[in-house]
């Protein structure tokens, strides 16, 4: 899907974006079918050479091996601003999802869903734009409160907005002593699916093998970009 021609150049505008959108969020939906594809996508970023790389990386859910790798090179299109990532990521992450030949019954993001001020991060916003099924997936709290859950895997604990009460995701732990990752619904599935989901995809690391998977293929992918055409290329960043 295309970045929309009204894509918010200013804070003010993203903000009423997200309040826009909040409202088409669908916060249920059932899991994974067996052998179902999933896409992970992470991003890297030099916001020295202005540039950004969104990598996509389709995995056979039964054996978590991959089916396809994708990567997009672009601008940077928005300032940095916390609660507005989105509007930077997205357009890139856009561009790779484009890429894939394979099209995916979820997506993985490293980020939030829900759980974000505006109830809008990445995760329900890529949701939305493309009517994919996302889930978050991300590596810290932000914003929001929660007590450890139990050191075996699979334990879990509420994550809170402390104002008002409400769980907006869960604290999982997916390695026995190991930090939780933080899980929330994004688009067209539930909170209790979105932490099925991310148990399955991380048997063996702290992280889904969505996102350590994506996140590797990024940061190579923008390391290749800063050292620029080889002999015989165009001069062009390529997306790949």
């Amino acid at each position: 899907m295309p970045v929309p021609d009204d894509w918010p150049s200013t804070e003010a505008e993203a903000l009423a974006e997200q309040r826009r959108l909040r409202a088409l969020v669908e916060p249920s939906g059932p899991g994974l079918a067996d052998g179902a594809l999933v896409a992970g996508v992470d991003v890297a970023y030099d916001d020295d050479a202005d540039l950004v790389v969104a990598a996509a990386v389709l995995i056979d859910s039964a054996t978590r091996e991959p089916v396809e790798e994708v990567t997009a090179v672009g601008r940077i299109s928005f300032p940095y601003v916390p609660g507005l990532l989105a509007f930077r990521e997205l357009p890139t992450v856009l561009d790779a999802l484009a890429a894939l030949r394979g099209t995916p019954d979820l997506v993985v993001c490293d980020g939030y869903g829900l759980a974000h001020p505006r109830r809008l991060g990445l995760a329900s916003h890529l949701g939305v734009l493309t009517g994919l099924r996302t889930v978050g997936v991300a590596k810290t709290p932000f914003v929001f409160g929660y007590e450890q859950p139990g050191a075996e895997r699979g334990a879990w604990s509420p994550l809170l907005d402390t104002g008002t009460g409400e769980e907006v995701g869960r604290a999982l732990r997916t390695r026995r002593g190991v930090k939780p990752v933080f899980v929330s619904v994004g688009h067209r599935i539930g909170l209790a699916e979105s932490v099925a989901v991310t148990l399955a995809l991380a048997p063996d690391y702290r992280l889904p093998e969505t996102t350590r998977r994506a996140d590797s293929l990024c940061r190579r992918a923008l390391a290749d970009a800063l050292a620029g055409p080889r002999r015989g290329d165009s001069g062009l960043v390529p997306r790949v």
